[in-house]
């Protein structure tokens, strides 16, 4: 007997009201939805709970899809916007996302590019189209064939297979943004093998009984992340319907803000939400704001893993620092730039940086693009291996910070999450920092370095191994931050930074107006 289609089993439930065939859809999905919410959240019970939610979505929305033409990647959407949501409501989603960000860095040796790719496929999934994204989730995720791909889809094998093709050139160039350089084979190799874990064996009969309720016997946590979760998809739907980031630019009366306004209902923005907090982004609405800056002197920020920003009393610089992703360090900007200072927020859901670049030239006149450049930098280099402060690590892949400034003014670049640089004591404007750091690679501390130093630094040191660091700087009478922040270094570390000059992928910054 030939096995019915999702969508014929879709039918069969909404029309018959058949057990079976829901039972049979949750079988057949449940461990690709499962794997989503496993990775977002690295949580067996959360994922659990997110797969159980996504699965009453569905029962509650079944009337509508049953003619939808890829359920498949439905399911795969959902999963990933169900994580999302589940994510945002965490008290501690800035600790995961610290030690998320940190592991991807601990990891850029691993041998295997799975552990690289896997913390950013599903992120790299959402930047495609509907139907690049159906396409690789019936090919890698449900291991289809290409001519089965291709029957989905409407399209013969070949064409199937330059779709699938060209997608996955996309999520490639995707990964290299992010740091993760490898060949599209790997790539597909890698996400063929590893992106679909088995679900626990009795969670298929738990989330069908439940879904069959349409969640009326679902626990309160799961009711709020459905609700949460619909909203989300509501707002991406409208979205991709032709919105663009889903907002309206307005010049608020004769003014120079710019606010980009919200779709949903909430409350608007007031000086409440003006702080630099993840819980207070968590909580504004989706929107775009730069305003002359209100702030005194000293600028603080606060940038979050998924995109959302704020600045206070920032820089233009500054501002083409988030709106690009690259440190100050590395730019090269243009005579005569403004030198205003701004505050921004950044809530949009998605697409922040493309968002934000839009404005910056519409407002400024003002573009970027990379290029490699030569230019001058410090190298890292092990000088004594036997300094105090610098110690190898015996733990596993965790890693842990604390410091303590003397006076502090954070403003994180992007390479780091803010948190992370809070807690480091990263450009802190004081002439004291303790800072201790445990189970760190040298390649993850230069990356620290450069944003306390500003100044690109390359690590030399030729290990892989992890570290715990202790680092106390004091300056001396006469002696500028970096220069004592150096000196320390060296003394207490044991490591050297030494001026060099190499070529540098550099973000070239022109005016277009």
């Amino acid at each position: 007997m030939q096995e019915l289609d999702d969508i014929a089993l879709l039918r069969k439930y909404v029309e018959q009201n058949s057990e079976e065939a829901f039972a049979t859809l949750v079988s057949r999905h449940i461990n690709k939805v499962y794997s989503v919410a496993l990775r977002q959240t690295n949580n067996s019970h959360s994922a659990e709970e997110i797969t159980q939610a996504v699965f009453v979505i569905l029962a509650t929305k079944a009337n509508q899809l049953k003619r939808h033409p890829m359920l498949s990647g439905w399911l795969y959407q959902t999963a990933r916007l169900t994580a999302v949501t589940f994510i945002r409501s965490e008290i501690r989603r800035g600790h995961r996302e610290q030690e998320a960000y940190m592991q991807t860095i601990l990891n850029e040796t691993a041998p295997d590019v799975w552990p690289r790719v896997a913390p950013l496929l599903d992120a790299a999934m959402g930047h495609l189209n509907d139907a690049d994204r159906h396409a690789l989730v019936l090919r890698f995720f449900d291991g289809k064939s290409l001519n089965e791909v291709g029957a989905a889809m409407g399209l013969n094998e070949e064409a199937a297979k330059k779709r699938v093709t060209r997608a996955v050139e996309k999520l490639q160039k995707f990964f290299f943004k992010h740091g993760v350089d490898s060949s599209a084979a790997a790539l597909t190799e890698s996400i063929s093998v590893h992106s679909v874990q088995t679900a626990p064996v009795a969670l298929a009969k738990t989330i069908t009984a439940v879904a069959l309720t349409k969640g009326a016997t679902a626990s309160t946590s799961t009711l709020t992340l459905i609700k949460g979760a619909l909203k989300l998809m509501a707002w991406t739907k409208i979205k991709t319907i032709g919105v663009g980031v889903g907002v309206a630019i307005l010049l608020a009366g004769g003014t120079t803000t710019v606010v980009v306004k919200k779709i949903t209902a909430e409350p608007a923005i007031d000086e409440s939400f003006w702080k630099p907090d993840s819980s207070v982004l968590q909580k504004a609405p989706p929107v775009l704001i730069i305003r002359p800056a209100k702030a005194g002197s000293g600028g603080s920020g606060i940038t979050l893993s998924d995109g959302r920003a704020m600045e206070l009393n920032a820089s233009l610089s500054r501002l083409l620092s988030v709106a690009y992703g690259v440190p100050e360090s590395r730019m090269v900007l243009p005579d005569n730039l403004p030198t205003n200072h701004f505050d921004l927020m950044l809530t949009l859901h998605d697409h922040q940086k493309e968002a934000l670049q839009s404005e910056i030239k519409k407002r400024f006149g003002l573009v970027g693009r990379i290029e490699t450049r030569d230019a001058d930098i410090l190298t890292l280099k092990i000088k004594d291996a036997n300094a105090t402060g610098l110690t190898k690590s015996i733990g596993g892949a965790g890693n842990s910070f604390s410091s303590s400034s003397s006076t502090r003014s954070v403003s994180t670049s992007g390479t780091l999450p803010p948190e992370v640089a809070a807690k480091l004591g990263v450009r802190s404007g004081g002439s004291g920092d303790q800072m201790t750091m445990n189970n760190l690679t040298m390649a993850a501390f230069a990356k620290i370095l450069e944003q306390r130093l500003n100044q690109h630094v390359s690590d030399q040191t030729g290990t892989t191994n992890r570290f715990n660091v202790k680092l106390n700087v004091q300056a001396q009478p006469g002696e500028s931050a970096q220069d004592a922040f150096k000196r320390s270094v060296l003394e207490q570390l044991g490591l050297e930074l030494a001026p060099g000059n190499e070529p540098v992928e550099m973000l070239v910054v022109q005016k277009v107006k």
